[in-house]
C-alpha cells in the first residue's frame, strides 16, 4: 500500500471511531483521568520485547460452569491472581510476552481460552453457543470459582476488555483491578439499534457481513484468511508473521468458533436472542454502570479497529483512574504488540 492511502485509510478510522464514541457515549471530559506514567520497562527475561516467547509452559483444563476451560498458566500457585483475557479473533498468545513478566512479578497468571476459541469445550451439546456479552463474564467468574480464585486483576483487550468490565461492575468484589484497552465496551441491544454515520458504520463492516447467511457461510469456509485480514487492518503498523498468525489461528478450529463469532454480533444487533438466564445482568448492564474499582485504560495510537476516544468514557470510570495511550505505531493487539507496557499497567493497577 502507498504511504499516502495508509494515512488516508488511518484517518478514516479515527474519524469512524470517534463517531461512535460520540454517538454512543457523547463527549465528556478527561477530569478524572490522570497524566501517564513514564514507559518503564518491567522485570523480565525478554525484557517485554514483543516475540521473545513463543510458548506456555503449563496448558491446562478445568471444568467451570458449562464449559471445559482450557488455559494457560504462569507464575507461582500461591500469588495474586490476574486474568488475562483475549479478543476476536485472537487468541491466549496475545499474552505469551505479558504472561512471564508478570509471573516474575510473583503473580498467579491465568489466560483462558474463550468460549469457542482454542481448547476450551461445552460440557453439553444442549447448550446455546450464544456469544453475548454477560454469558462471557459468567463464564470467567465460573473459571474462577473453580480454581478458588477469590480475587483478581482482570485485563484485556476487544472482547477480552468488554468482558473484564462486565466484571468490574456486575462483581467488584471479585476484581481487584481493571486494565481495559479501549476502556469502556460494555453495550446494550437498545443502544445499538442507534443507526450511526456512515463512516462509522463502514468500520463496522463484517458486523453487518455476519449478519447475513452468506456471512455465515464465509467465515466459516475462509475463517483463518478472514482472522488475518483483522489483523492486518485492525493493527496497519504491526509485522506479524506466518508462524505468530498460526500459533494463534489453530485456536479458530474449535468447533463452536463460528457460532459463537456469528451469534456475538448479531446479538449485539438484536438479531440473535440471548437467553433467559442473562436478562437480569442485562437490564444492570444497559443502564452504562460506573466502574468503580482501580483501573487503567490503554490504546495504542495506530489502532485500526473501531474505538471510542478516550475523552469519551473517562467518566464511567469513578475509582481510582488513569488512560495512558501506547506510541509507536501500537494496534488493536496492545498486549502482543506492547507487551512490556501492558505489563507495566497490571503492576501498577495493582498499586492504586
Amino acid at each position: 500500500m502507498t504511504d499516502t492511502f495508509q494515512l488516508q485509510r488511518r484517518r478514516f478510522f479515527g474519524l469512524a471511531a470517534m463517531t461512535v464514541a460520540a454517538v454512543e457515549l457523547g463527549a465528556t471530559s478527561l477530569a478524572n483521568a490522570q497524566s501517564p506514567s513514564p514507559a518503564a520497562r518491567p522485570p523480565g527475561g525478554s525484557n517485554g520485547k514483543p516475540g521473545g516467547h513463543t510458548a506456555f509452559a503449563a496448558l491446562k483444563q478445568i471444568d467451570a460452569g458449562v464449559l471445559n476451560v482450557g488455559y494457560a498458566e504462569a507464575g507461582p500457585a500461591g500469588g495474586p491472581a490476574i486474568l488475562l483475557l483475549h479478543g476476536w479473533p485472537y487468541d491466549i498468545y496475545s499474552y505469551v510476552d505479558v504472561a512471564p513478566i508478570l509471573a516474575e512479578a510473583g503473580y498467579r497468571v491465568i489466560i483462558p481460552y474463550l468460549r469457542g476459541y482454542g481448547t476450551t469445550r461445552f460440557l453439553s451439546s444442549e447448550t446455546p453457543r450464544n456469544g453475548q456479552q454477560a454469558a462471557l463474564a459468567v463464564d470467567m467468574i465460573a473459571l474462577l470459582d473453580a480454581l478458588k480464585i477469590e480475587t483478581a486483576i482482570v485485563a484485556g483487550y476487544d472482547w477480552g476488555a468488554r468482558t473484564a468490565d462486565i466484571m468490574a461492575v456486575l462483581w467488584p468484589h471479585r476484581c481487584k483491578g481493571l486494565v481495559s484497552v479501549s476502556g469502556f465496551l460494555i453495550g446494550s441491544q437498545e443502544a445499538n439499534r442507534k443507526p450511526l454515520p456512515p463512516k462509522a458504520e463502514l468500520a463496522w463492516w463484517y458486523q453487518f457481513y455476519f449478519a447475513t447467511e452468506r456471512g455465515r457461510a464465509g467465515y466459516a469456509a475462509h475463517t483463518h484468511d478472514f482472522a488475518r485480514l483483522i489483523w492486518q487492518t485492525a493493527s496497519p503498523t504491526w509485522k506479524f508473521d506466518d508462524e505468530t498468525f498460526n500459533r494463534s489461528a489453530s485456536a479458530f478450529d474449535n468447533p463452536d468458533h463460528v457460532d459463537i463469532t456469528i451469534n456475538n454480533y448479531r446479538w449485539r444487533l438484536g438479531l440473535a436472542k440471548g437467553e433467559a438466564k442473562y436478562d437480569a445482568y442485562e437490564a444492570r448492564l444497559a443502564k452504562g454502570p460506573n466502574v468503580t474499582i482501580p483501573s487503567i485504560t490503554m490504546e495504542g495510537d495506530a489502532n485500526g479497529a473501531p474505538h471510542p476516544d478516550p475523552s469519551a468514557y473517562a467518566s464511567k470510570f469513578s475509582g481510582p483512574y488513569e488512560h495512558r495511550t501506547i506510541a509507536g505505531g501500537i494496534g488493536h493487539n496492545l498486549p502482543q504488540e506492547a507487551p512490556a507496557e501492558f505489563a507495566r499497567a497490571v503492576l501498577d493497577v495493582a498499586k492504586f
